[in-house]
């Protein structure tokens, strides 16, 4: 349980001008507790998503077999290279709205014989369909990510989505795993996460949450399990903190049908284009993001009343920020684009602290979306290819995957204020640090309420405006480096300028 609820309500406020500077120094103190244990921070909650939308697939992930673009089979190869340094858990697609138009045989066989479609959701373009399944395993297998595919519930049928399942999971012998085989993959692909379906109260079908129950109970009889790959259903949850599309819809849900996932969506808007974020627009868009954390405590407390041994884990399965689009960068960069910012840094680092905070309450998380589109990992346009200040906010909260999550408490302060996540792993602590702050440096104080920190070591990721970002013509303006830490007996110190995350990370004794 957190001990300060109110830590993003009113989150920073940034100038005006290009370059702030700090007009006031505050010592805040956190009192870390390395054996009050909250839970695992599973890998998947720094998941990824990639929609056919804009160019996150075409121009962007996909440049094609004989692009003069370096690329691995058709996949840009500097793409490849920096997500699987990042080691991405899982990533999502083919959608979003997507999802539930997009019919997978379409997608499937001799690429100069797959059909054009019309992408109806997001421009009414025409695909060529040389990004399918095939391609999208590959894609996982290069970056070392687990798939999760979404299946269309909105204008598919339960057979295609079980016929997917099974070309994509059974052995060899049937029709449908033997078309795989022909079409260059003998092995199975063992695809795991499914999702039932995308956003169906909206894009997806708008239908309502009976109506949705009625087609996931439907659709779920015929997923089935082959061989060791057991099968994680995800059901299509709310948009937003929408208790009554949860309750409504486990009500309709009879408990012998298999759900072993529930996804809401969350997105953080922004009233400005990205690089021109006002004080006002900033805290309204970061004050989101204690609403995020309210949302993951209440949707999990709706599904505990009906799931009261917790056999449904909740997703969010989307979120990040959400600007207003530059009509002339989406022009010239594809449907939704948006440069990112050190501002969008401080937003994925508060987003992954409620992860981290909350890691007893969820399963996974997918930040939308991983190139050029939203809240992206990396931009690219044609050759040249960027790594954003939110791919090194990821690459800064790292170390947490697969540790514990232990209490982090701070004193009830109004906001703007401290951000903080803490995890352990044996005999190392780790600490996650942001100051969302524009005009404020901030000497942090960490005391453990047992044990000893030594060999302290920190990474930070700052920049004094936070409409800074890098950009093609500067990429490495905004990038991690070391940063000064002091460790001595059961406390860490450590000063955060404004607008900064930092990660600390220090061995931990006597506990």
């Amino acid at each position: 349980m957190m001990t300060r609820r109110s830590f993003l309500a009113g989150a920073v406020a940034a100038p005006l001008c290009r370059r702030a500077r700090a007009q006031t120094r505050q010592n805040e103190k956190v009192l870390i507790e390395p054996a009050a244990e909250i839970g695992v921070i599973r890998p998947e909650l720094h998941g990824h998503f990639a929609e056919h939308l804009g160019t996150c697939i075409y121009g962007g992930l996909w440049v094609g077999r004989n692009s003069p673009i370096p690329n691995i089979n058709g996949h840009r190869k500097q793409a490849v290279e920096w997500l699987r340094a990042l080691g991405i858990p899982v990533l999502r697609w083919p959608g979003g709205c997507f999802a539930d138009d997009y019919h997978w045989r379409d997608g499937i066989g001799p690429v100069e014989k797959r059909p054009k479609r019309v992408n109806i959701h997001w421009g009414n373009y025409v695909e060529d369909n040389s990004f399918g399944t095939h391609e999208f395993i590959e894609l996982c297998r290069l970056i070392g990510a687990e798939p999760y595919i979404a299946g269309n519930v909105g204008s598919g049928t339960p057979q295609e989505m079980r016929d997917w399942v099974e070309y994509c999971n059974y052995s060899s012998g049937s029709t449908l795993s033997d078309e795989r085989a022909a079409n260059g993959s003998p092995e199975p692909f063992r695809v795991r996460y499914w999702g039932v379906g995308n956003e169906n109260w909206g894009c997806g079908g708008n239908m309502t949450p009976e109506e949705y129950a009625a087609h996931y109970r439907r659709f779920s009889t015929y997923l089935r399990d082959f061989g060791d790959t057991r099968l994680f259903l995800i059901a299509c949850g709310p948009g937003g903190n929408n208790l009554e599309w949860t309750r409504r819809f486990m009500e309709a849900m009879p408990r012998r049908v298999r759900i072993h996932g529930y996804a809401m969506h969350y997105y953080s808007r922004g009233r400005d284009h990205a690089q021109r974020f006002t004080v006002e627009s900033l805290r309204a868009q970061l004050a989101t993001f204690w609403d995020l954390e309210k949302a993951i405590l209440e949707q999990r407390a709706l599904l505990d009343k009906y799931d009261k041994d917790r056999r449904i884990g909740l997703l969010v399965d989307e979120w990040g920020v959400w600007d207003r689009i530059d009509p002339e960068e989406e022009k010239r960069y594809g449907r939704l684009f948006q440069q990112i910012t050190m501002r969008s840094a401080l937003a994925a680092a508060l987003g992954l602290n409620v992860f981290h905070r909350q890691a007893d309450k969820l399963v996974m998380g997918n930040l939308a979306q991983t190139v050029n589109v939203l809240h992206a990992l990396l931009l690219a346009d044609g050759p040249r290819c960027v790594r954003t200040t939110t791919y090194y906010t990821f690459e800064l909260m790292k170390p947490h995957r697969g540790a514990t999550a232990v209490r982090a408490q701070t004193p009830e302060a109004p906001p703007p204020t401290l951000s903080v996540a803490a995890s352990r792993r044996q005999d190392e602590i780790i600490v996650t640090l942001v100051n969302p702050r524009h005009d404020t440096t901030t000497e942090v104080e960490c005391t453990m309420s047992r044990g000893a920190a030594g060999n302290a070591r920190a990474r930070i990721l700052h920049h004094p405006d936070f409409n800074a970002a890098n950009t093609f013509e500067s990429p490495d303006l905004i990038v991690p480096r070391d940063h000064p830490v002091t460790a001595a007996g059961g406390s860490l110190r450590v000063e955060l300028p404004p607008l900064a995350i930092v990660t600390v990370q220090a061995r931990l004794s006597g506990v």
